[in-house]
């Protein structure tokens, strides 16, 4: 009988939500990870789960019945080479969801390169919302619940599908492991630089994954997406699109007062939203949920009214603070679409002060130039831009490195001022004077960037 369980790379969005839910199911849980990552170091320390730093065999001395390795441990992890050694059972992430979480449970799986976790949300949201006693698993916490995940005794599971790999022992992507009712895929572009070696090859993952989905699953597409488009032509699963010119698209979108207003027209159906999300790329994430809600029966009440009440997640477009009128917002954004859309979701709000990007290119595929020639374009619609170092190192050869200062050069080459740091103390103290009220610094990063958003807001005087 399983009693005690003990997951190694504990502090990944997936894994430390994982560790969560199998807290609240009545597991002894343990994790350990190379290092704290804030916030989800701290939701693991607000859970009562016991966090090793560092990885080390003693980590595994309470003799767990159970690891769970996740895909950022190699097989020359001294852990994992413990757990193979003393004969452990382990499993990874997915196959864990699939056994103790997803397996009486109707499958809403979003997968794309944008837009997961956001979509994610709204789809929970709006399941809760109708009364529906969703379970989620998704890859940020969201507001409304404080939480990244939820067990429910309804009968659909949202669960965010990562095409990353799922581990050292099964190089596949993590949505492989799921047979989903609904599939929402929100579009197909290059990304994960350090597993995969160009579009086609994400393209070829994709493929297989539609591939294997039943023939009575149903498929939200976003149409907008060549990429997408090509993978599904053979698709034998029924499709319903979204986007401009789709089965499901939007009209007269206005933003006013914090407040996004937009109509949306799908099949026989047309109705009025409100809601706090902003920027074109955040309606296109709720169509995809609207067409799911409409495909299972909830009413246009219940989804105007979880539009309407939907809070967002942290770290998307989350306001950490305003001092003196001055605006500090955190963003997961990293990838050159995400950058774009981001700072023009929310350059509308901002028309009386400055939009201030800060950048910190910290993934393994913003670190390597793949995007070198892509970002400049990415920060067109912002004031100033400043460009960050980032605090961790991979071993990149030098002939793949990123160049932060060559693209600081070429951003100041379209006429917009852009400057170059070291590290993050160096940006704070650029900043701090030149600050006006009615400015936003918008920070972009994966990571928690040495916690810049507070430590410059204390600065600001």
């Amino acid at each position: 009988m399983i009693k005690k369980i003990h997951l190694i790379a504990a502090c990944g969005t997936g894994m430390g939500t994982l560790a969560c839910i199998l807290k609240e199911m009545g597991y002894i849980v343990s994790g350990s990870d190379q290092n704290v990552y804030p916030p989800m170091s701290d939701f693991l320390d607000e859970k009562g789960i016991k966090l090793f730093v560092g990885y080390d065999p003693a980590n595994l001395d309470d003799a767990p019945d159970l690891v769970i390795i996740g895909n950022a441990v190699t097989r020359q992890n001294v852990e994992a080479r413990a757990v193979l050694q003393k004969d452990i059972p382990y499993l990874s992430m997915p196959q864990a969801v699939n056994k103790f979480i997803a397996k009486d449970k109707k499958i809403i799986l979003v997968t794309g390169t944008h837009g997961k976790t956001t979509t994610s949300s709204i789809m929970a949201h709006i399941l809760y919302t109708a009364g529906m006693d969703p379970s989620f698993m998704i890859g940020g916490i969201l507001k409304d619940y404080n939480s990244s995940f939820r067990i429910g005794n309804g009968e659909y599971m949202v669960i965010e599908g990562d095409e990353y790999d799922t581990a050292f022992f099964d190089k596949g992507p993590k949505f492989m492991h799921y047979d989903p009712d609904i599939t929402i895929m929100t579009g197909i572009e290059f990304d994960h630089a350090d597993i995969f070696t160009n579009i086609d090859h994400i393209k070829s993952i994709f493929s297989t994954f539609v591939k294997k989905i039943q023939k009575d699953s149903h498929i939200i597409a976003f149409n907008d997406n060549d990429n997408l488009k090509e993978i599904l032509a053979s698709c034998v699963a029924f499709i319903e699109t979204y986007g401009e010119q789709a089965q499901w698209s939007f009209s007269n979108h206005l933003q006013r007062n914090s407040k996004t207003f937009f109509d949306v027209q799908g099949p026989d159906k047309a109705i009025s939203i409100e809601t706090n999300l902003v920027g074109r790329h955040n309606l296109f994430n709720c169509l995809a949920c609207l067409a799911v809600a409409n495909r299972i029966g909830i009413s246009d009440k219940n989804v105007i009214n979880a539009l309407n009440t939907f809070s967002g997640i942290k770290r998307r477009q989350e306001i950490r603070g305003i001092k003196h009128g001055i605006t500090v917002m955190d963003d997961f954004a990293h990838h050159p679409t995400a950058v774009r859309e981001t700072i023009k979701a929310v350059k509308p709000f901002y028309k009386n002060g400055r939009v201030i990007a800060v950048f910190e290119p910290r993934t393994n595929t913003s670190m390597r130039n793949f995007f070198q020639d892509t970002y400049p374009d990415s920060f067109l619609d912002a004031d100033m831009v400043c460009i960050c170092e980032p605090g961790i190192k991979k071993n990149i050869l030098e002939k793949d490195k990123f160049s932060t200062m060559e693209l600081v050069n070429d951003i100041g080459k379209k006429g917009i001022a852009a400057y170059h740091f070291k590290n993050y103390n160096e940006v704070i103290n650029f900043l701090v004077p030149k600050l006006r009220p009615e400015d936003l610094v918008l920070i972009m990063s994966n990571g928690g960037f040495d916690n810049i958003h507070i430590k410059l807001l204390e600065k600001i005087k």
